[in-house]
């Protein structure tokens, strides 16, 4: 999108963004995980300690790794955290610069499987893949990712894998202390935190008609855990008397 163009909005009030692929060369990452001690420390304090890597072997633009917390006795669910996608700042709006760095996090319940062999399997892997993408795409646009943001998989977009998500959205980890969702790593300078949440295409529709926190408060009001259910209630639903 151009910074020339009149900006799309949603019901909501929201902006909507329309990413053209940019004719560009791969280009390698400027810096590598600037703030993955810092990061890794921020992990082990408000969840678990980090011990496994899915490490990326060849990178654009960034060098994104996904961090992985395993299930434990009080926690029985993976996190998986994004850990290269803060290295470069958003391209955010004027005001935003506070939320200019960023990494990605999805709770995955205990018997999802994360070993190699099972993982060449899309149904498995997608959740990886949509952080990754994620985690890439601001720098790849020139363009940001925050609270309430959401992305569809594709325009129209399609089911993701052999799930009846068609997109994801950025919510706040609300199962983690406040303190959590922004990391200091310098003078006026946080990485903020962020939870990706599928949606299916009725909850999609409704966000954008009327907005995030709607959104939010539905999942609140349906018990909607979490921890990733690909079977989880649609809580947009017609019936509901949503629209």
């Amino acid at each position: 999108m151009s910074d020339d163009e009149p900006i799309e909005r949603s019901e909501s009030g929201g902006p909507i963004y329309r990413h053209k692929a940019r004719d560009r060369d791969w280009t390698p990452p400027e810096s590598y995980c600037d703030h993955l001690k810092a990061i890794e420390a921020h992990l082990a304090n408000y969840i678990a300690p980090v011990e496994n890597v899915f490490h990326e072997i060849v990178s654009d633009l960034v060098h994104l790794d996904v961090l992985i917390i395993p299930p434990a006795a009080d926690r029985p669910f993976h996190v998986l955290v994004t850990s290269g996608m803060s290295d470069l700042p958003m391209t955010v709006p004027e005001g935003a610069e506070r939320w200019r760095r960023a990494e990605l996090l999805i709770a995955l319940p205990a018997d999802w499987p994360l070993d190699d062999a099972r993982l060449k399997d899309e149904s498995n892997y997608w959740p990886i893949y949509w952080l990754k993408t994620l985690g890439r795409l601001p720098h790849e646009y020139r363009t940001w990712l925050g609270y309430g943001h959401s992305v569809p998989n594709g325009d129209p977009a399609e089911p993701i894998a052999d799930t009846k998500f068609a997109g994801v959205t950025l919510t706040l980890a609300e199962w983690l202390p406040d303190e959590f969702h922004m990391l200091e790593v310098g003078p006026d300078e946080g990485v903020c935190f962020y939870q990706m949440t599928p949606l299916y295409p009725d909850e999609m529709a409704l966000k954008l008609k009327k907005g995030a926190e709607a959104l939010d408060e539905l999942f609140e009001k349906r018990g909607i855990d979490f921890v990733l259910d690909v079977d989880r209630p649609n809580v947009a639903r017609k019936r509901f008397g949503l629209f």
